[in-house]
């Protein structure tokens, strides 16, 4: 059983937390920092790839996480493979022990480091959510039997912060029907923006993990305001992270803030910590938020 899907079913606060692969066969940095995290996260979320940007695979630090006995979820992008090497990577999942899967479409590859590559999407998300629930019933998707079958906690993404919000909630009830039984958010700064994302998604049978991406410097902050589709960061905090002595330290506590009020107002079911290259410091955001 998941414990991801475990914490979530008991109306527990879930954590997950979000670590890449190495560039290169060395994995062991990022396995001692996914040994720091211990029972405070209820799962890892190992990226696919992320942003186009060739790392080792995300089926390989799964395996090396349930081999400490941590429990992580395997990020799947319809990128970069067919509908037949997308359900050989779930079959091979479970094989592993992996219980947890997340289903992303995938940025095009040339946002990334190998911009020549060719993209795939033979499945977007909610394909891969499809085939995984095929999968779990015995057979393939073209209905071939299958000698033993695997069976996730479906996941999907969403962005709170999107405009038209709409179209949104429209992809999440696609989600939803093809399996999706828990979302991980775009990054989410405002306390409002989610106060409106919960009125308008109620409806929804889903648990919603909400996005923290700790801020570094008020220039990161701006950067991703104009940069990345679906993040909005209040003047107010970039004003923090310009007047601190350490942004570093202050993007932390912002971090820490923000999960103890989404908490305390119950405007979601859980958080998904997303460090991007600074995982060390989780620990430190879980600290700051009581957990």
């Amino acid at each position: 059983m998941s414990m991801l899907k475990t914490a979530l079913e008991n109306g527990e606060f879930a954590v997950t937390a979000e670590l890449a692969p190495p560039k290169g066969t060395d994995f062991s940095r990022a396995l001692q920092i996914a040994e720091t995290f211990g029972d405070r996260v209820h799962a890892i979320n190992v990226t696919d790839f992320q942003s186009s940007t060739l790392k080792a695979s995300s089926l390989a630090m799964c395996k090396a996480l349930i081999d400490l006995g941590l429990e992580p979820v395997l990020q799947i992008t319809g990128r970069d493979r067919n509908r037949i090497a997308i359900q050989g990577e779930m079959l091979s999942a479970g094989f592993f022990g992996v219980k947890n899967l997340l289903a992303l479409t995938g940025d095009h590859p040339t946002v990334g480091d190998n911009p020549g590559a060719k993209p795939v999407y033979d499945l977007d998300s909610v394909g891969i959510l499809q085939a995984a629930k095929v999968l779990a019933s015995g057979v393939d998707m073209s209905g071939n039997k299958l000698e033993g079958s695997p069976s996730f906690f479906l996941g999907a993404s969403v962005t709170p912060e999107y405009d038209p919000i709409e179209l949104q909630l429209i992809k999440m009830e696609k989600k939803i029907k093809a399996g999706a039984r828990f979302f991980q958010t775009q990054a989410v700064y405002d306390i409002k923006t989610m106060e409106k994302f919960k009125e308008m998604t109620k409806h929804l049978n889903t648990k919603i993990l909400v996005g923290i991406i700790p801020l570094k410097s008020a220039g990161m902050a701006k950067f991703m305001n104009k940069n990345i589709p679906g993040i909005n960061v209040p003047d107010h905090l970039i004003d923090r992270l310009k007047n601190s002595n350490d942004p570093v330290k202050e993007g932390i506590k912002i971090a820490g803030e923000l999960i103890v009020e989404l908490r305390e107002k119950n405007l979601c079911d859980g958080v998904h910590i997303m460090a991007i290259g600074a995982e060390e410091n989780i620990p430190l955001i879980l600290d700051e938020a009581g957990l």
